[in-house]
């Protein structure tokens, strides 16, 4: 059996179309966020466009998983588990969440029926999902502070853990009990790692080593998470599980614990410098865009999935919550790229549908976009606090 090519030319390729992210993202009135550049130059160079790069070649499927792993990993970073603030919001957030998840599922029962592929649940984990990495940023650039605002992050911690959680299980039903063991493991594994590197801050050491690895320059931190990082990536793949839970659990623990800044830093010069546009172009290129245009009715429902979200997540108007933010709480983006990557890599998906499922994301980060500009001009940036 031949292995496809890969070589320093692929890499050269990949790391030169990264760079379409970045620069639709500098144009300010298009305010596309670089992942989207990054799957269009995926798809130009992959399955729907002129097929250069070899998804299925062993070595970059290796590095597009690492990519995922590295990602969710930093998602789970972004979750605030240590704010106090955040904490006394959940119980509002828990009820808008909740009111959240029950119409979810009521969309995505009807969706499944609508168009026939019996994914309920999947499209329901979607829907009700909300994204910390997207939010979050948007957030602090807008400068929105204040009780709502926190009332908000709550519940997008709330959501983007559930759903995160859920989606490997309701992706394929048949092996859900497996993969809730396996996720058990995971989770487990996750606790106990905050046990132990809680303990040892409390002693110190983790503040020793930081600073003999910053004296000595040997970047111990990012050594010691990547090393986790993979052990935990291992038990995910030996119980069949997705890398996607490992790499959050891991995320979780670190912010639970507190994630020092030099390791912040590395995190995002190795992720957000090559393994995060490695994996998105690989994504992209692995999504059969010409199934949508060939099939109207995949555009459908990635529309319906995308607007199905937007108005689920205005419940929280209900709830006393001005539309805008919980317009704002209906961003996607680790769900849907997961579920796609998973539903591609484990052909658990009809063909088009993951693209079909990214299209709705996309049109959950438009409207997330255009609510962030409309709160910071009625709200105004407020002093935190």
């Amino acid at each position: 059996m031949t292995v496809p090519k890969f070589d320093f030319d692929t890499l050269a390729l990949l790391s030169a179309v990264g760079f379409v992210g970045p620069l639709l993202a500098s144009v300010p009135r298009l305010r596309i966020p670089a992942v989207i550049g990054e799957l269009a130059a995926g798809l130009v160079v992959g399955k729907s466009g002129f097929n250069i790069i070899d998804v299925q070649n062993p070595t970059l499927k290796l590095l597009a998983d690492i990519g995922f792993a590295l990602i969710m990993f930093v998602v789970g970073t972004h979750v605030p588990v240590r704010d106090s603030a955040v904490r006394t919001a959940l119980p509002r957030a828990l009820a808008r969440a909740v009111a959240v998840g029950v119409l979810a599922a009521a969309a995505g029962i009807a969706l499944a029926g609508v168009f026939g592929t019996g994914h309920a649940a999947v499209y329901a984990v979607l829907i009700a999902s909300s994204s910390a990495a997207v939010v979050l940023p948007v957030l602090d650039s807008l400068q929105l502070h204040g009780p709502q605002v926190l009332a908000v992050t709550a519940q997008i911690a709330i959501a983007d853990t559930a759903s995160i959680v859920l989606l490997p299980l309701v992706i394929d039903i048949k092996r859900a009990p497996v993969a809730a063991l396996g996720a058990l493991a995971v989770a487990g594994c996750a606790v106990v790692l905050f046990l132990v590197l809680r303990a040892a801050d409390r002693r110190g050491w983790l503040k020793r080593v930081r600073k003999y690895s910053g004296r000595k320059r040997f970047a111990l931190e990012l050594r010691t998470n990547l090393l986790l990082l993979f052990a935990l990536a291992t038990l995910a793949v030996r119980t069949q599980v997705s890398i996607m839970l490992a790499g959050f659990a891991l995320g979780l623990t670190i912010a639970a614990v507190g994630e020092p800044r030099r390791l912040a830093r590395q995190l995002f010069g190795i992720t957000e410098g090559f393994f995060s546009p490695l994996f998105f172009i690989w994504l992209g290129a692995s999504l059969q865009v010409r199934e949508l245009a060939a099939k109207p009715g995949l555009i459908v429902l990635g529309a319906s999935l995308g607007i199905g979200a937007i108005l689920v997540h205005s419940v929280g108007r209900l709830f006393g919550q001005p539309l805008t933010l919980a317009v704002l709480t209906s961003a996607q983006l680790g769900v849907p790229v997961a579920a796609a990557t998973i539903g591609t890599q484990q052909h658990l998906l009809r063909a088009g549908e993951p693209s079909a499922l990214m299209f709705g994301a996309l049109l959950t980060i438009v409207a997330t976009s255009i609510a962030g500009s409309l709160a910071a001009r009625r709200l105004g940036p407020e002093p935190a606090g």
